[in-house]
């Protein structure tokens, strides 16, 4: 089987699967998926069978010799010698969280039927990641005329649970929590984060990070217009009251 790892790994790399998103398919933990494309570890032979039907593929193509792309996308003819198509840009192919869909997303977030009907944004990020598109939809993250509007498109990586008490405070994220899809900053306390709109009229809302079915942190920013984002002021002002939180609640 040695060709196997290599081999899905160019399939994902063919079909813009993120690693995630390809394991998904088969019912698969992205690491048992990582250590199938590094050698580290062999599938079963229900896991081979699933991936050769599921993409159309002989068993002996899959396992005995290196696929080209030109099998992978069902041309005629063996091309190995063109180094051209193995060479291509793949750009990330990232689904995107509308006004129209929101609702749907938040029922079906973890249904890949239902995300790989997202309309999607191509960008020429990391493949190997995986990216979610947030169109903002209210004003709540805008401080006297500054930061984002209706409209604007930020762009996030997927961060795992166990991964976001190392975020820093005042990252931007959108997070699913609660049956709600929420766009701010956050700000971590034990096992709790507080959700920070920039707008000062907007309450704090906080959650249990055990709650938290996915959080995105923003990479990429699409705005209708050049934001004047402020000075750092407020920030570091927030972050003291954070600070303050902490130790009321270790002296409580």
């Amino acid at each position: 089987m040695s060709f196997f790892g290599k081999n899905i790994k160019k399939i994902r790399s063919v079909k813009s699967l993120s690693q995630q998103a390809f394991a998904e398919l088969f019912d698969l933990k992205r690491g048992t998926l990582g250590a199938y494309e590094e050698g580290r570890s062999e599938p079963k032979i229900e896991t081979i069978l699933k991936i050769a039907n599921y993409f159309s593929i002989s068993l002996e193509s899959l396992l005995t010799s290196e696929l080209t792309v030109n099998e992978l996308l069902k041309f005629k003819g063996d091309i190995t010698t063109d180094v051209k198509d193995d060479k291509k840009e793949q750009f990330a192919q990232i689904p995107c969280v509308t006004d129209a869909n929101v609702d749907g997303y938040i029922e079906f977030y973890n249904k890949e039927k239902f995300i790989n009907e997202l309309p999607v944004i191509q960008l020429p990020v990391n493949t190997e990641k995986e990216f979610r598109g947030y169109t903002v939809s209210n004003l709540e993250m805008t401080n006297h005329d500054n930061g984002f509007y209706p409209k604007d498109v930020v762009i996030g990586e997927r961060v795992p649970s166990m991964v976001i008490k190392k975020l820093n405070n005042g990252t931007l994220v959108f997070v699913l929590v609660n049956g709600e899809l929420i766009f701010r900053r956050l700000y971590v306390i034990k096992n709790k984060v507080v959700l920070r709109a920039d707008h000062k009229n907007i309450e704090d809302e906080s959650f249990l990070i055990s709650d938290i079915k996915e959080l995105w942190r923003v990479r990429y920013v699409f705005c209708r217009r050049i934001p004047e984002f402020t000075d750092g002021v407020e920030d570091k002002l927030s972050k003291i009251e954070l600070e303050i939180s902490k130790m009321k609640e270790r002296l409580g």
